[in-house]
């Protein structure tokens, strides 16, 4: 699992917040919900938003009636039958589970962990209760079409890519994308043409790319003869940073060419005043949200969201089934569908999320040696930062972000999501508790006054250019690499060789080598410094990253 402009911010960033609805807006899209019809292509851009301003109990009581969730109540239903099974899986509703599992998550998990019964629908040909809860989820999300995914917005990804690209075809991405969207280029035989997004260095993080970025690299593969299969955006990153969708689908919508927005941490965008606009608002053809992140399915369940008419809405599922269990969990599955009922139940549930995370915010800015992350860090015009991600740094106090992490960790029992060279982040979501951010705050100012003294503090250093993704030489697509002959190298004995696995620190899971890329000292020396400070290493055959498998041309 990873964004100077010739484009008015005034046209194209000024839909990017919404402001108050009127009640009369409100009232409308929760009739609408409760018609559990899907929303027609091309008109989700009007779709009012879930979010309540004024709401009445008589609001909220239409609300509550639209909560239902059709695959929650078959599969509670199918699991109640008095009955004999002779069917997958061994454990037979839980008779025969495993006993060490069903202490730890209880026996009714077993009971309703259930195979493709024809009352529950099969998720490659719906036709009754997944289909309801799809087409349910398409009108709250804002698309024309929706799916339920069981492999992670991993697999979403890879099916964006291969529904939108043909082999030779080339992929406008930006190199700061995750790890998926290289699998994605090997399974499509699509050729990457990658957007190098601005970097802060201070930070050590990547930002977001620019609809001027994205204009350039149409007109450079059109001026060499060169087929542009799709643009992917990931917009938010991991640190919540948004690029400027609506300018970036303006750019490509002119030449008819899709535009995949990788939404992975933005499923919840949609649901509050104060986040940005989602990417199907914004104008994106396909849209793939993590709706277990910062949602509340379970882990590995994810939605794909379409919109538009550039698209094959075949293709897609087509693209689905190739990538997708063929036995799927109904627990992911209802998880999907309780999480959009839940959303549309209460049209408030992110105030408090939102109230907890920006007081939380002001609260660490004025902690002697601590940073906050925001837009300011950035020289583009990013449009957006999600409200609910936190990065901070130690850095002023002389500390790496893995030293920061470990003492929060370890002394105050504080976990954070996701941790680098100089910052860590936080992640802010339904199930937080204000109480469990005062927590993160009273740690933190514990860590400033054990480390903070005026004279020990660095000096902010200004934002660099250079950046472990942007000094990059392809001689190879991925696929030609990754199914070429191959050799192991000692990491020291690399230098100059195409790389031939693809390595990067996970999280956050944004590759520093791609199989077909040269070893650069650049590339070598970041990975070596990141393993030497304890991050895990993905795709690596050797984790330990003593050696690297390069291409044996």
């Amino acid at each position: 699992m990873v964004s100077f402009s010739a484009y008015s911010p005034c046209s194209t960033v000024a839909g990017m917040f919404k402001n108050e609805g009127s009640a009369a807006a409100f009232n409308a899209h929760k009739e609408s919900i409760m018609r559990h019809v899907v929303v027609q292509c091309g008109t989700s851009r009007d779709t009012p938003r879930t979010f309540n301003t004024n709401g009445s109990h008589a609001e909220s009581s239409a609300v509550a009636k639209a909560g239902t969730a059709p695959l929650v109540q078959a599969l509670k239903l199918t699991a109640n039958q008095d009955v004999s099974c002779f069917h997958f899986p061994g454990h037979n509703r839980g008779k025969a589970a495993p006993r060490s599992l069903s202490e730890l998550i209880g026996s009714r998990t077993f009971l309703h962990d259930l195979p493709e019964l024809p009352e529950l629908d099969d998720l490659f040909s719906p036709k009754s209760v997944i289909l309801d809860a799809q087409k349910q989820a398409a009108e709250l999300f804002g698309s024309c079409k929706t799916w339920f995914l069981i492999n992670g917005s991993t697999c979403g990804i890879q099916a964006s890519v291969m529904a939108t690209c043909s082999p030779g075809d080339h992929l406008i991405v930006p190199r700061n994308c995750h790890i998926s969207v290289i699998s994605a280029l090997v399974l499509s035989g699509a050729v990457p043409k990658y957007v190098v997004p601005e970097y802060n260095s201070w930070w050590d993080i990547a930002g977001g790319i620019t609809p001027s970025q994205v204009d350039k690299a149409v007109k450079e593969l059109e001026e060499d003869g060169k087929k542009v299969g799709a643009v992917l955006v990931t917009s938010p990153t991991y640190h919540g940073i948004c690029s400027n969708i609506q300018g970036i689908a303006n750019v490509c919508h002119l030449q008819g060419i899709p535009v995949i927005v990788d939404e992975a941490h933005g499923a919840h965008f949609r649901f509050h005043r104060n986040f940005p606009s989602s990417a199907t608002e914004q104008g994106a053809d396909l849209a793939v949200q993590s709706t277990h992140k910062v949602l509340c399915s379970l882990t590995q369940s994810s939605m794909l969201h379409m919109d538009g008419e550039l698209v094959d809405a075949d293709k897609v599922s087509q693209c689905l089934q190739l990538l997708q269990s063929s036995s799927p969990s109904y627990l992911l599955l209802s998880s999907l569908d309780a999480t959009r009922a839940q959303l549309s139940e209460n049209a408030e549930s992110f105030d408090e999320p939102v109230s907890v995370a920006l007081e939380t915010k002001d609260q660490l800015r004025t902690i002697p040696g601590i940073s906050v992350l925001d837009l300011s860090s950035f020289h583009s015009d990013f449009p957006a930062i999600d409200p609910l991600r936190i990065t901070l740094s130690a850095s002023d106090l002389q500390l790496s972000g893995y030293e920061a992490d470990d003492i929060l960790a370890e002394n105050h029992q504080i976990v954070c999501e996701l941790v680098g060279t100089k910052a860590m982040t936080f992640a802010i979501n339904l199930g937080t508790r204000r109480h469990d951010a005062q927590r993160l705050v009273h740690s933190v100012k514990h860590l400033s006054e054990k480390y903070f003294s005026e004279n020990g503090s660095s000096s902010r250093k200004e934002n660099l250019a250079c950046s472990p993704l942007d000094k990059f030489s392809i001689k190879l697509t991925p696929r030609e690499a990754f199914f070429s002959k191959k050799r192991r190298l000692c990491i020291e004995d690399s230098l100059g060789e195409i790389c031939g696995e693809l390595i990067c620190p996970y999280p956050p899971g944004i590759p520093v080598l791609i199989p077909g890329e040269l070893v650069t000292q650049d590339s070598l020396s970041y990975l070596m410094n990141v393993r030497d400070n304890g991050m895990a290493i993905s795709g690596a055959v050797d984790s330990k990253l003593r050696s690297i498998m390069v291409c044996n041309l």
